[in-house]
């Protein structure tokens, strides 16, 4: 996310700007101050995505057999993991927010949330706090125009095309940690799903990695401008109360100068979001959990 926001068109995008989850972008078109929702007939209504389906140029993601399979097994434990998480709660064994317990790092340069939303995903499992962030763009191949959700291959074993996915089960093992791609506006079934996730993560002392895609006239992170940014973030607990229908995350621009991020000043470090919003603002990428 530059200080300043980076004015495009579509035609004009760069193959980094693609790939990038870091960037901030406004179109020349939209004025941040007064950009109205972006009406969508065709991907069932929600704020923004038919914006993203006018922008996208990302093209075809795709897992693979090992992701796949690792991806239904681990939606099969979230499935009773949420359950459990639900009859804890009916029972009076649980309330509040219950956090895998990530920490917090301010992004150094205007593009490495990646690295910062890394090292605090990582951290929520083993506790360890003040990682390089240098050494985790390194390992992400993060460049100026952000972290990429798809489409690199980074100096791993058996790399996938995600390098987010790749580096933490690297650093993690045996974290099995795979990607879920969200549709434009994601479904009914998509939001339950992300809770369930969030739940089995949690409640396995395991963070997840979100790349939002907030978009003028679309839902945004606590505190971000109403222009086009691409952003991690940590997600890293949920609200028990509710069912995980809100969960908090750790973002990266919080406690960041204004001469690094121009908006970084109302932006908290940690924060509570519905979770069907956050799901809607990571449309057309997703999450690694």
């Amino acid at each position: 996310m530059p200080a300043t926001p980076t004015l495009f068109r579509a035609a004009v995008l760069t193959a980094a700007a693609l790939l990038a989850t870091a960037t901030a972008a406004v179109s020349p078109a939209v004025s941040p101050a007064a950009a109205a929702p972006v009406p969508d007939t065709v991907h069932g209504g929600a704020p923004g995505a038919a914006y993203k389906a006018a922008h996208d140029r990302l093209g075809p993601q795709r897992l693979t057999p090992a992701q796949r399979e690792r991806a239904d097994a681990r939606h099969a434990e979230a499935v009773v993991s949420y359950e459990e998480a639900r009859g804890a709660r009916t029972s009076g064994l649980l309330t509040g927010y219950k956090t895998s317990g990530g920490i917090q790092q301010p992004q150094q340069t205007s593009y490495w949330c990646g690295p910062a939303a890394f090292v605090a995903v990582q951290s929520a499992h083993d506790g360890v706090g003040g990682r390089s962030q240098q050494d985790a763009a390194t390992l992400l191949k993060t460049s100026t125009a952000g972290t990429a959700w798809y489409g690199i291959d980074i100096d791993v074993p058996g790399p996938t095309g995600y390098p987010m996915a790749d580096a933490l089960n690297y650093r993690l093992p045996g974290a099995g940690y795979v990607p879920n791609a969200l549709p434009y506006t994601p479904t009914a079934a998509d939001k339950t799903a992300f809770r369930q996730h969030i739940v089995h993560n949690t409640d396995n002392d395991y963070a997840i990695a979100g790349n939002a895609w907030e978009v003028p006239g679309g839902p945004h992170l606590v505190g971000h401008p109403n222009i086009e940014i691409f952003h991690w973030v940590a997600i890293d607990g949920y609200d028990t109360d509710t069912a995980a229908a809100d969960v908090s995350y750790l973002d990266p621009v919080g406690g960041v100068s204004t001469s690094v991020v121009s908006w970084a000043g109302s932006v908290p470090k940690s924060a509570h979001i519905s979770s069907d919003t956050l799901t809607t603002i990571m449309g057309g990428r997703g999450y690694i959990w």
